[in-house]
């Protein structure tokens, strides 16, 4: 008489443990890693497809140095057609690859679109690409697009802009966006004019810093907290 399966000497009982481990490692097989299969990220989001292949278009357009390379973003068709976020996330990707005359030429045609409303942190994005290939003219035109745009009250992103200019030794639009900065009833802060002073100090203007000095004394009464940086400065350069 043959054995029932339960009872078949070729089938080692399941004990408790067994069963755990068994389950464990049923758990094991199921998880898959995803990082290899992952799209290029942008600030937190995932480019689409149709995103990438508007950056990896306009890139080779470029790099063919087609007689339309120069404005590339305006005739890209795959570009027209992207939502509003794929063709936000296709500017940034743009900035954060360096690609700085491709990225002004996206923003441009995204500041046409029906649905265009201005953030401060897309021109940050754009001055800080554009100043770190020592393109001039275009710091300027962005700046001069900056000027025309109706923000909300934005201080933090002020200050990143702030110190993206004065990295870059753009002297005379640093003070501009400041102005800029209290006419859109963005409250400079501590770190506005520490950017500002240490900043105007760095290039030499002694006469423009103790300008902001002052109007920083107005503001706090003291500039204690400037003596408070240095102090974090150097306990982090130490450490």
């Amino acid at each position: 008489m043959l054995s029932s399966p339960a009872c078949s000497p070729f089938r080692l009982p399941l004990t408790r443990g067994g069963a755990s481990r068994r389950s464990a490692a049923a758990a094991t097989i199921t998880m898959r890693d995803r990082s290899k299969n992952r799209k290029p990220t942008q600030r937190g989001r995932y480019l689409s497809t149709e995103a990438i292949q508007a950056v990896q278009s306009l890139k080779r357009a470029a790099l063919r140095g087609d007689p339309a390379a120069s404005s590339a973003a305006a005739v890209e068709p795959k570009l027209r057609r992207l939502l509003k976020a794929d063709m936000v996330a296709v500017f940034r990707e743009l900035a954060a690859q360096g690609e700085a005359l491709l990225a002004l030429q996206v923003f441009e045609e995204i500041r046409k679109e029906h649905w265009y409303k201005p953030r401060l942190l897309w021109y940050v994005d754009l001055v800080t690409v554009l100043a770190s290939k020592d393109l001039r003219s275009e710091v300027d035109k962005a700046c001069s697009y900056l000027k025309r745009e109706q923000l909300e009250p934005d201080t933090e992103g002020f200050n990143l802009l702030l110190k993206a200019l004065l990295n870059a030794g753009f002297t005379q639009l640093t003070l501009d966006c400041f102005r800029l900065m209290k006419l859109w009833d963005s409250d400079p802060d501590r770190i506005t004019y520490t950017t500002l002073i240490k900043g105007l100090e760095s290039l030499g203007k002694m006469e423009l810093s103790a300008g902001i000095r002052l109007e920083a004394e107005n503001d706090y009464g003291c500039l204690d907290f400037l003596d408070e940086v240095e102090i974090e400065e150097a306990c982090t350069s130490s450490s």
